[in-house]
């Protein structure tokens, strides 16, 4: 038991080392094509920060844990959600841009509606799961979205940094290295949460929402968190909305092409509650300060969180 849980730390450390390596590679490559720090924010580190949940889910789905991939992906929204906001407005009050609470919420919400109904197949008939189909249309969606992400920053240009730049050599090695500990510690992570769900008796389901999905979230908690004791709500809410949107139509949209995934109707409770903390979420931009995440919202978010993942483990011990 003590090595499995050594092994899944480790995994974590492998999975957050390597996630920062290739966003830092990634972003020095970017700006040696004088690429703006904004759209590198909107790209590659999003993208970054989600990486640890797209190597886990796709060594899960290739070996057919589907509920390690789903509670990964359900467990790692919820987490941001309720954990990393509630965390992060219990710190500093958030405040939103405009444009995030009248489009980047709502985009999330209907992203997380529109997962319930292709989940449960009523779109398309057939098994209840995630298909091939179902995940080349999350695949267009996200798409999409770039689309829409990329019409924002032409509205809104920013000036290019110049720093020093790194040398191609170091950029290459950060990239690889970076990969490789996501790799290393993907495969660490899934192996060994499955090892302790079986000597511990516990669903894959309960693994994959607690501790793969608050592990994975590692990145984006971290980034939350430093933030908003920078005051900086825009890079706060922007992390969590962005992540959550990125692990639904580009990470599980892989893992489904990669192998359909089977959907256990449990995950409904969890993909409510999702959805309802979304709802939570918008109305609170036009309640009590408009526009902003209150401290007694984000403890809303928090305390509902930590009693409903007590329930979850004390249900299953």
């Amino acid at each position: 038991m003590i090595i499995p849980v050594f092994l899944v730390f480790a995994g974590f450390v492998a999975l957050i080392f390597g996630a920062n390596w290739l966003v830092d590679g990634a972003s020095a490559l970017a700006k040696k094509y004088n690429v703006s720090d904004l759209v590198i924010g909107l790209t590659i580190v999003a993208f970054g920060t989600s990486a640890p949940e797209l190597v886990v889910n796709s060594i899960a789905s290739i070996q057919g844990h589907s509920d390690i991939v789903l509670g990964n992906i359900i467990g790692s929204n919820n987490f941001n959600l309720f954990i990393i906001l509630g965390i992060s407005g219990l710190i500093f009050p958030i405040k939103v841009q405009t444009s995030t609470a009248w489009k980047e919420i709502p985009i999330s919400l209907l992203i997380s509606i529109l997962l319930l109904l292709l989940l449960n197949d009523f779109v398309f008939e057939g098994m209840t799961s995630s298909s091939r189909m179902d995940g080349m249309i999350m695949l267009v969606l996200f798409f999409l979205f770039l689309y829409y992400v990329f019409n924002q920053i032409k509205q809104e240009p920013q000036e290019i940094e110049h720093t020093e730049q790194k040398s191609a050599f170091k950029i290459w090695t950060l990239i690889i290295v970076g990969i490789g500990g996501l790799v290393l510690g993907g495969q660490l992570v899934v192996l060994n949460s499955i090892k302790i769900a079986n000597i511990l008796g516990v669903s894959e389901k309960i693994i994959g929402l607690t501790i793969v999905a608050a592990g994975t979230s590692l990145p984006e908690l971290v980034t939350s968190v430093v933030a908003a004791t920078k005051k900086n709500s825009d890079i706060a809410i922007g992390n969590v909305i962005g992540s959550n949107i990125f692990n639904i139509l580009l990470i599980l949209s892989i893992s489904s092409i990669l192998h359909p995934i089977n959907y256990n109707p449990k995950f409904n409770l969890d993909l409510f509650i999702l959805i309802g903390g979304t709802i939570f979420l918008l109305t609170s931009m036009w309640t009590g300060e408009r526009k902003k995440l209150d401290r007694w919202e984000a403890a809303v978010l928090l305390g509902f969180y930590l009693c409903y993942t007590i329930y979850l483990v004390l249900r299953e011990v």
